[in-house]
């Protein structure tokens, strides 16, 4: 698909008729001239900032600003072997040990300011990073990120979670073949009631006046963009901010050379948004002092904007730092599997099946992924990393282990190696850990019962009806330690015997429980 004229010519006057160079959306606006390196002075709640020319003033600044957003291919560990080789900040020293490291934006400055900080008693950089509410819980996808918060502020430095209650709104473009579903309000906040429970299990957030503790200088935040993006004036927000991209940049981004070769349309609401993630940066920078961003590699161009729009806007040097996207060795999405997303939140998934889905990791993976989502030393991950053979297998055990712990709590490790012992090694009996329905006898003597196919459905052991049929011809569906062989089959009150409960098992490591009330 390409943009016709007419789109072209609405979004560049849009966002680059205006002379007016000022960036101050809530008053207090500053006429400039129209060269681009004019500068002037505004303030913004009381405090006065300088006022920089937006956009480049020659197509040779234009090719040089587009070629640091190309530069996303290259991974920091080639192209900047040796600066990174002498980072002196614990923060940066851990991301680059344990893999997490793809892209930074001035390696060194951000070092020596990082460095600073935690070497000031109370000193601590604030650094934030986005999720949007799309979905009423988190994946393993958004895992990585997760870890990368929890390591700022173990390293003394504050993190800042933005949930993206107005960004939602939009839809973020990036990686998508087509539009997202437009969300309600009402959606949104649910979601984000969701997606908030899972940071709590890795970050420690500023105690409320309620709490009576004393609040850290570490101690992570939750904002929602919201709260400034729903009251923007929209003529306003054009004329300050919109002279500060051009469409020339913004279209070499690769998410949205990405959009614009596939066949559904690009919307203008989603051609938008990097704008409006750049503002984020230098809006929580006036709010917060954030001084970096952080985000998975294919961000860094919306996070570049927006270190340029603090350049420009208020004169302030903002840093962008990036995570590589993670894919298994077989080249496949992290977090995806043949039953759906792999939840965080434990009524989406239970503790026994996230358990499992770190215990079935790949041989090639599991030692990448212990230094990515666990905190095993890295001396004690080098032992792992000996193993061979049948061996490797223990270091799945230790990678499913401490990933559960982080997240679950490792209480619950007991409850799973009893089912594990149970189903595997034919010891215990115990099915605490996994997953559960209830059901009541009056159900189960009406219309013969229950079909297999909707219990599959519910315990979530098939993403759908037609699955778990396939299932069952297969021969991969069990009652206890029968096969089931009628794939339209109903589980019955006779099937319990004398048991509050039965076992439903698809193939040999997953399963779930249907118990009478």
């Amino acid at each position: 698909m390409k943009l016709n004229m007419a789109t072209s010519m609405t979004m560049a006057m849009a966002l680059a008729s205006s002379h007016w160079k000022a960036c101050n959306a809530f008053g207090g606006v500053a006429k400039l001239a129209s060269s681009s390196i004019g500068v002037t002075r505004s303030t913004w709640k009381g405090q006065e900032y300088r006022l920089f020319g937006s956009v480049p003033s020659t197509a040779e600044e234009e090719e040089e600003e587009i070629a640091v957003v190309a530069e996303s291919s290259s991974s920091i560990y080639d192209s900047h072997a040796e600066d990174l080789s002498k980072v002196k900040s614990k923060f940066l020293q851990t991301m680059r040990d344990r893999g997490f490291l793809h892209q930074c934006t001035n390696l060194v400055e951000l070092d020596a300011q990082l460095t600073e900080q935690e070497n000031t008693e109370g000193g601590a950089l604030p650094a934030y990073l986005g999720f949007d509410a799309t979905a009423d819980s988190l994946h393993v996808g958004s895992l990585l990120q997760i870890m990368i918060l929890r390591h700022l502020q173990q390293s003394g430095h504050r993190p800042i979670v933005l949930v993206g209650g107005g960004t939602s709104k939009v839809g973020d473009p990036t990686g998508k073949d087509e539009s997202r579903q437009l969300l309600t309000d009402e959606a949104i906040q649910k979601n984000i009631d969701g997606i908030s429970k899972a940071f709590k299990k890795f970050i420690h957030f500023a105690p409320t006046d309620d709490d009576g503790e004393e609040q850290k200088a570490n101690d992570a935040i939750m904002v929602n963009n919201d709260d400034w993006l729903s009251t923007l004036n929209y003529m306003e927000f054009l004329r300050d901010y919109g002279t500060q991209f051009t469409i020339n940049r913004m279209l070499s981004f690769e998410s949205v050379k990405q959009r614009l070769t596939r066949e559904a349309p690009f919307s203008f609401l989603e051609f938008n948004y990097m704008i409006l993630q750049a503002y984020d940066f230098l809006e929580l920078n006036r709010r917060h002092k954030a001084k970096l961003q952080l985000g998975g590699s294919d961000q860094w161009g919306n996070i570049v904007a927006g270190t340029e729009l603090g350049r420009r806007c208020d004169s302030v040097q903002l840093f962008g730092l990036t995570a590589p996207l993670i894919t298994t060795s077989d080249g496949k999405k992290m977090g995806k599997t043949a039953n759906g997303a792999v939840w965080l939140n434990q009524d989406k998934l239970s503790e026994y099946d996230y358990w499992q889905f770190w215990r079935n990791t790949a041989d090639a993976d599991v030692i990448r992924f212990i230094k990515l989502f666990t905190e095993l030393s890295l001396e004690d991950v080098a032992e792992l990393e000996k193993l061979k053979g049948a061996d490797i297998n223990k270091a799945k055990v230790i990678l499913a282990d401490e990933a559960t712990a982080l997240l679950h709590g490792k209480e619950t490790l007991s409850a799973i190696h009893k089912t594990v012992n149970n189903m595997f090694k034919g010891g215990g009996v115990s099915t605490d850990s996994l997953p559960r329905i209830f059901v009541t006898k009056d159900k189960m003597t009406e219309d013969g019962g229950i079909s297999f196919a909707d219990l599959f459905l519910q315990l979530k052991l098939a993403s759908s009806k037609k699955e778990a049929r396939r299932l069952i011809q297969g021969g991969g569906a069990r009652l206890g330690d029968e096969k089931i062989t009628d794939q339209n089959g109903s589980l019955n009150l006779t099937d319990f015997d004398d048991s509050a409960e039965v076992t439903l098992r698809a193939g040999k490591k997953r399963a779930g429980v249907v118990e009478l009330q």
